[in-house]
Order: structure tokens, then sequence, then C-alpha cells
């Protein structure tokens, strides 16, 4: 629970009012799992997207960020689809994202640039689009207001579990909710890693405003994720704001009383996704949380956190359980931002291990029990300002080579 926000045990990213979500196979995928899904929206709603910074992006985004823009911002449907990344496909490729727009707003009889879409998996090869087109015929009847899972199902890959949370809250007279939903396993590195995420909320909430909420709450949770240090062609983040909740006349912005509870919520749900993602990894056995204390500056703070949790040697360690802080300093000292080498302290939990830069004595089996847990926590303190930043990742492990290395097959 937060200070300002309840978490909806049950709920889904059709929790809040207005929403349904579907999800179908239609043979994208060799084994018999969802792998088209939709999100819908009764009434057009408040949108906003935040897309991969790789130089080749997929064909998908190009045609969700055209509809945005050419809507005024309003989205009111949303279709993905998983097996395959329609990325590097070319002219055809882009001809079958804007297939899968047009199409699916003809059959769900709204206007063409009110529909988003999403695609992930392999790189390089053409949708089958015989089977798309089927499945997006087929759609509109699995749209239902608890279709939260048959979505989540239909967006992984080599995702282990769903990935899906829920919160509400007061704004005014009226409970509003914001939930969300994300696929994230594998070619996962800060500034949009290899992921899909979706939110979804019932407040009342213009455009601009939401595009600069998530904008900012991106930098604080989807951005400082990593798995493997690879930075995906396909990463979006889309969320859709209804409206229908707003219980007033006064839409939500800096200057409204609740603005401070809205956002907590927002960035509850997106680092919540953004730690899930960190957590199925693929291969992985536990958690990394790198926190960098007391930094010169945030940009600073962000850039060593980021380093440390994708450092292949520390993700090492943590999987061996060894207590090894000099690849912890090492990192720290590659990030490319200046620090104080005599004033570093560095934790494994409660275990301090280097204060003021010098080595401390610790005990290595109390260190070894605690690195063999579901969850490592690096704390480094830099005693240099005051600025923060927390960093997500997950172990480097044998079965991250195995399944990576039999992708397409």
């Amino acid at each position: 629970m937060g200070e300002h926000f309840t978490i909806v045990p049950e709920g889904s990213i059709t929790t809040p009012q207005g929403f349904r979500a579907g999800g179908l196979h239609c043979g994208l995928k060799k084994i018999e799992r969802n792998d088209l899904g939709a999100i819908v929206c009764d009434v057009p709603a408040s949108a906003a997207g935040v897309y991969t910074l790789n130089a080749f992006q997929a064909a998908p985004l190009r045609i969700t960020q055209e509809s945005v823009a050419l809507s005024a911002g309003k989205l009111q449907a949303v279709l993905v689809n998983s097996g395959n990344a329609n990325a590097c496909t070319g002219d055809q490729g882009e001809a079958d994202a804007i297939a899968m727009r047009d199409e699916f707003a003809d059959a769900l009889g709204i206007d063409r640039m009110l529909v988003g879409v999403a695609s992930t998996g392999v790189i390089g090869e053409l949708l089958p689009m015989e089977k798309v087109r089927a499945g997006i015929a087929g759609m509109p009847a699995t749209l239902k207001a608890d279709g939260g899972e048959d979505f989540c199902q239909a967006i992984l890959t080599t995702d282990l579990v769903q990935k899906m949370t829920c919160v509400q809250l007061k704004v005014g007279d009226a409970v509003v909710h914001i939930a969300g939903a994300a696929k994230g396993s594998g070619m996962i590195h800060p500034n949009m890693a290899t992921m899909l995420g979706f939110m979804t909320t019932d407040a009342w909430i213009e455009p601009a405003q939401l595009h600069q909420l998530l904008r900012e709450a991106t930098d604080t949770s989807f951005n400082m994720v990593t798995v493997d240090g690879d930075t995906s062609t396909n990463d979006m983040v889309v969320v859709l704001a209804s409206g229908l909740a707003a219980g007033g006349s006064e839409p939500l912005t800096p200057a409204h009383p609740d603005w401070d509870a809205f956002v907590a919520g927002f960035r509850f749900v997106a680092e919540y996704l953004a730690k899930a993602i960190a957590c199925d990894g693929e291969g992985a056995t536990k958690l990394i949380e790198v926190s960098v204390q007391n930094a010169d500056n945030i940009d600073a703070a962000r850039a060593i956190a980021k380093t440390i949790v994708g450092s292949s040697l520390v993700k090492s360690a943590c999987f061996g359980a060894d207590a090894n802080w000099g690849r912890i300093i090492a990192a720290t000292g590659r990030a490319g931002v200046p620090v104080n080498v005599n004033t570093v302290d560095v934790r494994l939990g409660d275990i301090s291990v280097l204060e003021q830069s010098r080595p401390v004595k610790f005990d290595e089996e109390l260190a070894l029990a605690y690195l063999k847990g579901d969850q490592v926590n690096i704390y480094v303190n830099l005693n240099m300002g005051s600025a923060s930043a927390t960093a997500w990742g997950c172990d480097l492990t044998y079965d991250y080579v195995r399944i990576n290395a039999a992708y397409r097959t």
C-alpha cells in the first residue's frame, strides 16, 4: 500500500472504467497459446507513448506514433501480436503494420487513426498476414471486461510469467484506477529495453500532460532496467486515459490537489512492471537492485546504477553468490561520470564491504548466505552530493545462453 493509493489484488488492465481486452491464438506461435491481443476503450482516450531509441525502429512503432499524432493525442484501441517483431521488414512490413491498424479499426467500427499497433518476437521475418487477418476478424468477440489475463498471455515471448498490476486512489470525489501490463524477458537494456508496456487509467488527463507524466515515470522505471545490455527494435510503452471516472469538471494537472497522489500511483505501476521484467529475465534466478546514493547529480546516479546492474561480471558474481565487491567498484569507475575515488561506500544488503573506498572485513559465510537469496540489494554511497537513483536487473546464468542460443528454433 502506498501513502496515497492502494493495490487492487485482482486488478488488471481492464479494471479502469471503459476498458476491455482479449486475446486469441492465430498461429504466429507454434505452441497453442494466445499470440494476438487487444485493449479497447469505450471512448477515444487520451494517449501517450514512449518508444525505443534503437535506430532500427520496427514498423508498428512508426505507425502507432503516426496514429497518436494525427488523432490529436487520442487512441481507442491497441492491437498487439507476439511471435514476430515485424522489424527490418522494409516497405512490406510497414504496409502490414498499416493493414493491422486499418483492419482492426474497421472490425471495431472506429476511426483508423484511433488504433495503435505493436509487435514482438523474431526480427527480420514478414508477418503471415493471412493468419493475422483471421485473428483480427475474431478479435472483437474475445473482448471483455475481465480479459486482462487473455491479453497478457498474448504478448508473451520468452517470458515465464504474466506481468500486471493495478492501484486505486481518490481524485476529488471519484475512485480512480491505474493499471498496467507488460512483457519483457530478454534483450533488455535501459532507454526503452526489449519490452512492451501498456497502462490504462480512468482518470481525466489531457494528452500533453499524460505524455509528460509518462516520460518522467519512464526515466525512473522502464529506463532503469537491464537484463543483457541489448536494446530492442520494438520497445514501446503506451498509456490510455479514458476519463470515465472523472467525478468532477477539472482535468488532472500539477495544479490539482490530488495530482501528487495520482503521480505516486502512476509511478508505482510503472516501477512494478519494470521490476517484474527484471525478475523474469531470461534464465534469471534472482532480482538485483542497485541503489546509488549521494551522487553529485541525478544523471550521474542513474549512469552508475545502470552500469553496475548491467555488468556481466556483477551479474555473474550474484549468480555464483560471490561477494566480489571489486566488480562493483570497477563498474562504478567506468560509468563515464566523475566520482571521488576516496569516498565510496558499498554494502551488499546490510553487509558493509567497502568504506571510504577501503576494504572492510566481513563474514564471508554471512555474505554467501545473503547472495544465495532470490533478491540482491547493492548499495553504493558516493558521498559526493544528494542525488540518488535505483536500477534493476537479474543475474547472468547458464540458462540465459541456452535460451538465446536457440531463440529462433
